[in-house]
């Protein structure tokens, strides 16, 4: 190994190890903050809807202009003060509780700031990536990154649960705080990644207008986006209702609901781990249409059944549903960062992410009203027509011809 690519090596653990812990406490938080609405401040069903929404509406209200942001302004910077924003935010909660002050109001807000600060790290998290590995090695990367996210998701819910029922919901999301001030901490041992700036930019609507243009006239990214967008609709009303179906229609106590949140951190982790070995077998476009059908068919299974079965109906979906969604993500994103060019690279993630990840606030609203009038679980099963959008979008654009989703530019 030379002393560049030992040099390299060495960047993208601490990069990964920054992300890894960071994704620790926020799987903690993941689930103290919605029992903290639960059981501390009695959220509604819609209120559960609107935290859930307002930890994802930034990437409606910045997500295209977020590209434009990261590509101007020195990405380890911008990652760091991320971090620490989202580790004030955070702190925030427990302070207002031990002054008997917390409200729902709070928790949007604090939503809210989370949510704005995931935007730009996001997009310069996945902007910073191929600059420190190789395309050979982007995809195994990706894989790895994913795989962790699942670990993480596996064990931080199951021990989030348990840390509930020992501490309570809000000291709990003390441990998510501290993770992200480890994060910067970690980040700050990074080297600076910032392209070389033309001597005038163009203006913002102008970059943002070419980035928005090459992703939806593009004939592979402009369908895989909007095969993401429908699985983030699901993901948004699962979000927004999972806590309340576990605990006020299966009457679950908080280490179970940890249990059994865990569930999608299996899937996701099987997702990651067999995603290269279904890609070399089969093409990476097939494997999307596949995994299409594969999360239509996790989606459909969650809300069936009722006592003990409806948990292992919500556990096995669940697992279905996350080894589907992990081998979209993983494909699609490894082919954005291989195909992009690398000046519209951050526009091309921030647009993809405002259009998926928004739909996820919009699925998480939804879900919440019409929650309010039926019960979580025919919510849950009239998002199963949601589901189905996955693999038919696939089916009807020209990757359903396809073996490789690069084999595209090679016709």
């Amino acid at each position: 190994m030379t002393v560049d690519s030992a040099r390299g090596t060495s960047v993208f653990w601490r990069w990964w190890t920054a992300g890894t812990i960071s994704a620790v406490g926020s799987a903690v938080g993941a689930v103290a903050l919605p029992l903290t609405a639960l059981t501390v401040v009695n959220a509604s069903a819609f209120e559960m809807g609107m935290i859930v929404a307002a930890s994802y509406v930034a990437w409606i209200v910045i997500g295209l202009p977020a590209g434009v942001m990261v590509q101007r302004l020195p990405m380890r910077r911008v990652q760091i003060a991320a971090d620490l924003a989202r580790a004030a935010a955070v702190i925030s909660i427990p302070l207002a509780w031990w002054l008997d002050c917390l409200t729902v109001a709070q928790l949007v807000i604090v939503a809210l700031v989370i949510s704005f600060a995931n935007v730009i790290f996001d997009v310069a998290n996945s902007t910073f990536l191929p600059s420190i590995v190789s395309k050979e090695q982007l995809q195994s990367r990706n894989s790895l990154t994913s795989g962790t996210q699942a670990t993480t998701q596996l064990g931080g819910p199951s021990v989030g649960g348990l840390i509930v029922q020992v501490l309570g919901a809000v000291p709990t999301l003390l441990i998510d705080a501290v993770s992200y001030l480890v994060s910067a901490l970690l980040l700050r041992t990074l080297p600076e990644r910032r392209a070389e700036a033309p001597d005038r930019w163009p203006p913002v609507r102008a970059m943002i207008r070419e980035g928005w243009r090459y992703v939806v006239h593009h004939p592979v990214m402009g369908p895989c986006m909007w095969a993401a967008t429908a699985a983030n609709t699901v993901c948004g009303a699962q979000h927004a209702l999972y806590a309340l179906y576990l605990v006020r229609e299966l009457h679950a106590a908080p280490g179970l609901v940890g249990l059994l949140l865990a569930a999608d951190g299996v899937g996701t982790l099987l997702g990651a781990a067999l995603t290269n070995r279904i890609t070399a077998r089969f093409g990476t476009a097939r494997a999307l249409i596949v995994a299409g059908f594969v999360s239509l068919a996790g989606a459909l299974v969650i809300p069936l059944g009722a006592g003990w079965q409806a948990f292992v109906a919500f556990a096995a979906g669940n697992v279905v549903f996350s080894v589907g969604v992990v081998v979209l993500s993983v494909v699609t994103r490894t082919y954005r960062q291989m195909a992009s060019p690398p000046e519209l690279l951050p526009r091309v993630m921030a647009t993809v992410r405002f259009v998926s990840w928004g739909a996820i606030p919009i699925g998480g609203l939804i879900a919440g009203v019409i929650a309010g009038i039926v019960s979580s679980r025919v919510t849950l099963m009239a998002f199963v027509v949601a589901a189905a959008c996955i693999p038919l979008v696939l089916l009807a654009s020209p990757i359903r011809r396809l073996r490789d989703l690069s084999d595209y530019h090679q016709g």
